[in-house]
């Protein structure tokens, strides 16, 4: 399971000619099983809480005595009012529901089971009466009839808060929750800084509730410019990538000129009477001015050798680009892969939430400090949280896993079919048959690796956010590299592993195996990984960007006709933050569907030559590409020798294989 091996078996390896889709058997099946395994285990915890009673305090809600509203209660040691019959008490009310305990999590107030929530403000004692009197719902301590609501001396201490907002219950959750969200409002000044007084926030929340229909059409609006984008990119990716390079080649150089034109303007500037303070401060400018110069004219000149050491393998790049359009043709299910990942994350994500809140109301019922009922987890039971947490994180990446295996899986099978015709009815569909047939043990430690390396970062990050403040210079600066250092490693593990998963769709090898063959492959290509990783990235944070002010700029155009409120902020955030995720989430599906071709294009560069027999799998684009290539190389003769160094790996490899 190891992803170490002898130098022999790594020779045999690297001599192993690659076999597109011709053999087809299962990999890593030892982690599939420990994947199975730790799956059972995350069962067990839902059951566990579901077991213990959790489930039927979560869904109906149990007071602080611990009874459980609508159903008749056993009684509990030594704990007043509890065992009592709330079979007609289905609704938890709170005594003072505004009362929010940020550390905690909860509401720090005596909960109560009642008939029926107060559906209007009740003002005074005499309004809680009447209203115990007309709905027979008790709003104050089981110890107090509802005719002592207005004579007895503990109606201060027994009955809820007064005014008693109007409230109504929460789908499924059996709680009074206020209808007003005015009492919240402190409780949100103390999360939102911008916040200084409660209108602010009330202006913001009620732009929010006014404009639905306007978030709503403008997220609609992103998602179909995303769609747009994936399709005109393919037609204008030529000129827009050299478009994007002359841009930034004039921006620098304009930045850098304009540099040295302000430290000459200014050093030319006359220095009489002018009182020495003013005099530091402008040599101080001056001496800037120079170190910014300096700086932006070796950025410059670095910039434009990169450039100039990568304009042919930009072609590379459109070639790419072209051909993922062309993809995308072929495969139209790839568009609403994002989709599908999206809604298995959701469902994921829901049944953890679920989990997590049956824990919060799991274990055995224990008396607190103020003599109510709280439920605990004692002994080794308690360290759930921990297994539950590494399981949001695990099978969150495994499903992203499952994801990129697909759209190789396609994608491969699109590249190495010669005859497009002759493709599967559904590329996507048969890419998912083989990764469930076949693959999940790979996708499972590809996953699992991330997964060791995110939840050290998390740990240190938790750290960082309580000693915030705390600790010593010295200390933050260490707690900041290490988690800078390891954000690093795992974008690096996550380009490996997609590289990974792609190699195992080709020739069907375990993990480590197909993480070494392709990082042989992207090492002996690594001029060009980096002209696509840096152009093509670019291309498509350009296009995010531009779905970003597209949608933003339709926002501001029909938030400004919209005069039911002032403040439209907080819902034009909502809407950029929803385009951008929109956005990154169609065009990362662009972006690997480019990075998968490159990767095919790179193994079939190396093992075929074009020569019968050894034809190639590619495009005409690409292949339009490669005799370019080979004809530049011809030409070019000494100017050449980068190219040739290059391409050389390949055609030794396509001769010695």
């Amino acid at each position: 399971m190891g992803c170490c091996s002898s130098a022999s078996s790594a020779a045999q390896s690297s001599k192993r000619e690659w076999k597109p889709l011709e053999d087809r058997s299962c990999t890593d099946i030892p982690w599939l099983l420990l994947f199975i395994l730790f799956c059972i285990g995350m069962g067990f915890i839902c059951g566990f809480s579901v077991a213990t009673g959790a489930a039927a305090r979560l869904v109906s809600g149990y007071d602080s005595y611990g009874n459980i509203c609508g159903q008749k209660n056993a009684k509990l040691e030594a704990i007043p009012n509890s065992g009592m019959d709330h079979t007609h008490r289905k609704y938890v009310f709170f005594l003072d529901p505004c009362n929010l305990d940020l550390i905690n999590r909860k509401i720090k107030s005596v909960a109560l089971c009642v008939a029926a929530c107060p559906r209007q403000e009740l003002k005074t004692l005499s309004d809680v009466q009447k209203f115990a009197e007309i709905n027979g719902s008790a709003l104050c301590s089981y110890d107090l009839k509802p005719s002592e609501y207005t004579t007895s001396s503990k109606s201060s201490v027994l009955c809820p808060k007064l005014p008693v907002p109007a409230s109504a219950p929460i789908p499924f959750f059996h709680r009074c929750a206020p209808v007003n969200i005015s009492c919240y409002a402190k409780f949100a000044e103390a999360l939102i800084t911008f916040v200084s007084d409660n209108s602010v926030l009330h202006r913001l929340i009620s732009g929010v509730m006014t404009s639905k229909e306007i978030i709503l059409g403008l997220c609609l609006l992103s998602l179909v410019l995303s769609m747009i984008l994936m399709v005109i990119i393919r037609y204008i990716s030529r000129i827009l990538v050299w478009i994007l390079t002359i841009l930034v080649i004039l921006g620098s150089l304009g930045g850098t000129g304009v540099l040295w034109w302000l430290y000459a303007k200014q050093r030319r500037s006359p220095k009489e009477a002018v009182i020495p303070e003013q005099l530091q401060i402008a040599e101080d400018n001056l001496r800037a001015l120079l170190i910014y110069a300096i700086s932006a004219t070796v950025f410059t000149v670095i910039l434009f050798l990169i450039m100039l050491v990568m304009r042919k393998r930009v072609a590379l790049t459109i070639a790419l680009f072209h051909v993922a359009g062309k993809v995308f043709i072929h495969l139209p299910l790839l568009v609403f892969q994002p989709f599908w990942t999206f809604f298995a994350l959701v469902l994921f994500w829901v049944y953890w939430i679920m989990t997590l809140l049956f824990l919060g109301t799991a274990g055995s019922a224990v008396q607190n400090d103020q003599g109510f009922v709280e439920f605990r987890v004692s002994g080794p039971l308690q360290y759930m949280w921990w297994y539950h947490l590494v399981g949001l994180i695990w099978i969150s990446e495994f499903i992203l896993a499952c994801q990129q295996m697909t759209v190789a899986g396609a994608v491969v099978t699109y590249y190495f079919t010669r005859d497009k015709r002759n493709l599967p009815f559904t590329p996507i569909l048969a890419s998912v048959n083989r990764l469930i047939r076949y693959h999940l043990g790979t996708v499972a430690k590809g996953s699992f690796i991330i997964t060791l390396v995110k939840i050290p970062r998390m740990i240190l990050m938790y750290i960082h956010s309580q000693l915030k403040g705390k600790e010593n210079a010295c200390a933050r600066c260490v707690l900041k590299s290490c988690i800078c250092c390891l954000w690093c490693l795992e974008k690096c593990l996550n380009y490996l592993n997609q590289n990974a998963y792609t190699a195992t769709a080709i020739n069907s090898t375990n993990f480590c195996t197909s993480a070494k063959d392709a990082f042989v492959i992207l090492v002996e290509n690594a001029l060009r990984v980096a002209a696509i990783n840096t152009v093509g990235d670019f291309m498509l944070f350009l296009g995010k960007v531009l779905i970003v002010c597209s949608t933003g700029l339709a926002g501001i155009m029909l938030l400004n006709y919209q005069q039911d409120y002032t403040v439209w902020v907080l819902p034009l955030i909502i809407v950029c933050l929803f385009a951008f995720l929109v956005a990154h989430c169609f065009l990362s599906i662009y972006e690997m569907v480019v990075d998968v071709l490159f990767l095919c294009f790179a193994v079939d560069t190396k093992y075929n030559d074009g020569s019968p027999g050894r034809e190639f799998y590619m495009d005409k684009v690409l292949m339009e590409f490669v005799e370019n290539s080979r004809k530049a190389m011809k030409e070019a003769g000494k100017g050449g020798v980068a190219d040739a160094r290059e391409l050389k790996p390949m055609a030794s490899g396509a001769s010695s294989a």
